[in-house]
């Protein structure tokens, strides 16, 4: 497969610390690779060094000659300020006739679901927002396309959306992503940034799970490195330990040989140690009262529409509640109704007395940046109380994979992730009847997402979550509130329950072919009947309609009303191969006929 765009050697620092050194990798056309590592390894910034922002401290960025590299940051920036502009901006200078210009980014606008070009990007949500990031780099027509967390803010639809989109691409694609069942789901080679590996980084073709059983061969090998090695360095210290007498014999090279080995071993043990994870553990306040939260025949309005209603809750300790539903359809003001933030329109929220809830925002809207990690971690003195006992801000830091040299740095220096860890130590603190977590998981790591789970599942209180990550939501939810997004939800009992709900209420609302375009199946040993002599008669007409109707479709994409107009032109878009499909019964069934009829 012709290669795309390759690194050799890729070295990056900060400071003092290297972040990685001499990666090297390819990427062919058509491939998809996944990019994961724990935060902090320097994903991103190696994705800024491929995508040509940034340059490397050594070594070389090769991309084939024309080839076109898109790039989608973890944060998304316009300069213009509605959704049309922004796309307008994307293809300005390509040199496409400003007519064709229109048509291409209104069937833009139409496949990614937008309604309304002239709407004010400030307005757009953080989903949306990604979409139009995403949209301006597919009208670019990249060969290869980085993208950086794409996941985050999306809902589980958006995220289903860019799979599928992914997969189908015409270019290959270069992900950062944390999110497990879209690994599994997109990739078709996955690469992990980590010091744990020898050359910094270990890739394996096939999907997510290939890549584990990999990663499990590497570190079993790893491990039993690491205790031959153990073994040798026994011996040639026992040797050494005899003294200069019982050594003269020996050659000197092996005293040399004896201090490599040493310094292998110790190497082999820092990476075979590096790969901790964090200590994520809340803190429950131990309450037995079964009614935490009760809420009865609740409904929410906002700007004129009902975001949800007839909504009947009970939260018990060990209830693990997930909400989910469309991006801006009222998954977080749900949150906020239980919480006691807003107020319900109908119905109550009665909540136990003296009920302590803890609140995780996914805004982080309360962590100071300015602050040092210490004063974030432990703003009052030297120690934090952690269940009744006392400990050190270095070991607490610590437990959350901080090192002691970071204690002074401003909050604002650490990546989206480790600012994560720290609203998450921040939480820990504080004791919980409720816990509420809205999108947890945006920037953690695949390693702290599995502590975390582990935790959640063995929080005793009551747990309300709100995430897109599906396989956090499949492991921990005991129930599942749906938000339709028209006002109406529903309740599961399990993920695979709700998407099956969905997949039939999907296929219950496509349209169902009528008599007039319904195409029999053929009894192949039978006889015409009077019908089918009657059907065979207008066959021809019926097909000259189809094809026409067709031609049609195709030529309504160039008219003004249409192209003007996403909503019509992704409709128009859409029922163009289903009439195409027409047009082949039609004459598959035309042929069945004539042979039976002789």
């Amino acid at each position: 497969m012709p290669v795309v765009l390759s690194c050799q050697n890729i070295s990056k620092s900060f400071a003092a610390r290297p972040l990685f050194q001499n990666i090297s990798f390819g990427i062919d056309e058509n491939e998809r690779i996944g990019l994961i590592g724990p935060n902090g390894a320097g994903k991103s910034t190696l994705l800024k060094i491929v995508s040509g922002l940034i340059d490397p401290d050594s070594g070389a960025l090769s991309v084939r000659k024309n080839a076109r590299v898109g790039y989608l940051a973890q944060q998304d920036v316009f300069d213009e300020d509605t959704v049309e502009g922004v796309l307008e901006g994307a293809i300005r200078s390509s040199g496409i006739d400003p007519a064709e210009r229109v048509l291409e980014i209104n069937m833009m606008l139409g496949r990614l679901g937008f309604t309304d070009g002239s709407q004010q990007v400030q307005t757009l949500s953080g989903g949306w927002r990604k979409r139009l990031a995403l949209a301006r780099e597919l009208l670019r027509e990249p060969d290869v396309l980085l993208l950086d967390e794409p996941t985050n803010h999306l809902d589980i639809e958006g995220v289903e959306w860019l799979e599928s989109m992914l997969k189908s691409a015409p270019f290959a694609s270069l992900t950062i992503s944390h999110d497990r069942y879209f690994l599994e789901s997109v990739a078709n080679r996955i690469i992990e940034l980590n010091p744990a590996y020898s050359e910094g980084f270990l890739t394996a073709a096939g999907s997510y799970t290939d890549f584990l059983q990999a990663r499990e061969d590497y570190l079993a090998a790893q491990a039993h490195k690491e205790h031959a090695l153990a073994g040798q360095v026994k011996k040639e210290i026992e040797w050494l330990r005899r003294g200069p007498q019982a050594r003269t014999t020996k050659a000197n090279y092996r005293i040399k040989e004896a201090g490599r080995l040493i310094g292998e071993l110790a190497e082999t043990r820092y990476r075979n140690n590096v790969g901790t994870s964090a200590g994520i553990d809340f803190d429950s306040s131990g309450r037995k009262t079964r009614e935490l939260m009760v809420a009865k025949n609740i409904r929410k309005d906002m700007g004129g529409r009902t975001l949800f209603e007839h909504v009947d809750l009970t939260l018990s300790p060990g209830t693990r509640l997930a909400i989910i539903g469309p991006n801006g359809r009222g998954k977080t003001t749900m949150l906020r109704a239980l919480l006691g933030d807003v107020d319900v329109d109908a119905g109550t929220v009665k909540r136990a007395d003296s009920l302590r809830v803890v609140f995780f925002d996914q805004n982080r809207a309360h962590l100071d940046q300015s602050v040092s990690l210490k004063d974030a971690l432990c703003p009052n003195g030297e120690t934090v109380l952690y269940r009744g006992a006392s400990m050190h801000v270095t070991g607490w830091a610590k437990r959350f994979l901080f090192r002691s040299d970071q204690l002074q740095v401003p909050v604002s220096a650490f990546s989206g992730g480790e600012q994560a860890r720290i609203v998450i130590a921040q939480l820990m603190l504080q004791p919980a009847d409720v816990l509420i977590l809205d999108e947890p998981t945006n920037d953690l790591d695949i390693p702290a997402l599995e502590v975390l789970e582990e935790s959640l599942l063995g929080f005793p209180g009551a747990l309300i979550l709100v995430t897109h990550d599906r396989y956090l939501m499949d492991r921990v939810a005991t129930d599942i509130v749906s938000i339709n997004g028209d006002g109406t939800t529903n309740m599961f009992a399990s993920l695979a329950q709700w998407e099956g709900f969905r997949a039939q209420k999907e296929a219950d609302t496509k349209q169902k072919p009528n008599s007039k375009t319904a195409v029999p199946g053929v009894d192949r040993g039978a006889r015409l009947s009077s019908s089918e002599r009657k059907e065979l008669k207008g066959m021809e007409q019926a097909i000259e309609s189809a094809e026409l109707a067709v031609t049609e479709l195709e030529a309504s994409l160039t008219s003004p009303a249409v192209a003007s107009d996403p909503v019509k032109l992704s409709q128009t878009w859409d029922a163009i191969e289903p009439a195409k499909a027409l047009v082949a019964q039609l004459y598959a069934r035309w042929e069945a006929l004539e042979r039976r009829q002789g």
